[in-house]
């Protein structure tokens, strides 16, 4: 009432009175009574303040691109703020006198998108496409040093660059140059594939070609083993039965070489017994008849010697009328005979 009214700003706004054209009281938080006829309070909002933005800017190639993103500014020297801006406030210290309050993060989005236009015009479209990250890196390290902020006593908290987009045509034609590619790198990933597969199969195929050559070159070895051994065995019953022969034909040359000398002797022998003989013959036929028997007799057992008087009774039985034998003769020469 009669003018007299109180004002309490929260911790984040710091709060400024003038008297008489003289700042008399400021801080942040601060609450108080004051006299508005005579007063003037200015408040300005001292937290973080976040900011979108999106522009349309052309890059090095004249493609059409929207950058998008945000930042983040906190006034830091509010005084010095003041001074530039007026964010006084009505009597009824609710609302601003002016719009300048506003005028703030238009004036930081303006620096923020000269600094933006500037990069971009450097870049191709396909570059900028793909360059969020350096390209927000170099656009805050460059309105964070700029005298505009400086003269106003704001400070740069942190400004992103979220995306950088062609316009939908060129969004589509890229899209579908991307899908080209992105199907040719299939195609030559299932070529690669069925050339790997064809290439394995070779190889596995050739891998068996080799074990069957080899298995072959095995069974051959051992084949030519098998003749090689049964030769030897051949060529060895080959020496041996050749030995056996040569000693056959050696012992056959024995033998002949035996008979042979046997034969010898035996004809000596022969010739030296009928050399005898036909001495003793010779001398027999010159002796009598009479002296042989004799002779012969001599050498008979009593058997012989009637035997031979036997065949002397037979020779001459023409001569002999009648022949008596006792039958004690006839029982002794049975006796002699059966002995």
């Amino acid at each position: 009432m009669f003018g007299l009214r109180y004002i309490k700003s929260d911790p984040n706004t710091y709060l400024m009175r003038y008297r008489k054209g003289k700042l008399t009281q400021a801080g942040q938080g601060l609450s108080f009574w004051y006299f508005s006829p005579v007063s003037t309070l200015a408040a300005i909002p001292t937290g973080s303040t976040e900011v979108s933005f999106a522009f349309r800017e052309l890059t090095a190639d004249f493609q059409e691109v929207t950058v998008q993103g945000q930042y983040v500014f906190q006034v830091q020297d509010p005084q010095r703020l003041a001074q530039l801006l007026n964010y006084n406030l009505k009597s009824n210290g609710v609302s601003y006198a002016t719009e300048d309050p506003q005028k703030l993060p238009d004036r930081i989005t303006n620096l923020v998108g000269k600094q933006i236009r500037a990069e971009i015009q450097q870049l191709k479209l396909r570059a900028a496409m793909q360059a969020g990250d350096s390209l927000s890196h170099r656009v805050r390290e460059t309105v964070a040093s700029s005298d505009l902020l400086e003269s106003l006593g704001v400070v740069l908290l942190e400004l992103a660059i979220i995306s950088v987009r062609p316009q939908p045509d060129t969004e589509r034609a890229l899209e579908a140059e991307a899908r080209e590619a992105l199907l040719q790198e299939a195609d030559d990933a299932i070529s690669r594939r069925r050339n790997a597969a064809v290439e394995n199969e070779r190889a596995i195929r050739e891998n068996e070609l080799k074990t069957e050559l080899v298995v072959e070159e095995k069974k051959r070895g051992i084949e030519e083993a098998k003749l090689d051994a049964q030769r030897a065995v051949q060529t060895k019953a080959q020496v041996i039965a050749e030995e056996k022969l040569a000693g056959r034909i050696t012992l056959e040359e024995q033998k002949s070489t035996l008979v042979e000398q046997t034969g010898r002797n035996t004809r000596v022998e022969s010739d030296s017994r009928a050399y005898g003989l036909r001495v003793i013959m010779e001398a027999l036929g010159q002796a009598d008849e009479r002296v042989l028997e004799g002779l012969l007799s001599a050498q008979m057992s009593p058997e012989q010697l009637i035997s031979s008087a036997f065949r002397g009774l037979a020779a001459n039985a023409q001569r002999i009328g009648q022949l008596n034998l006792s039958p004690d003769l006839l029982e002794s020469l049975t006796h002699k005979a059966g002995r």
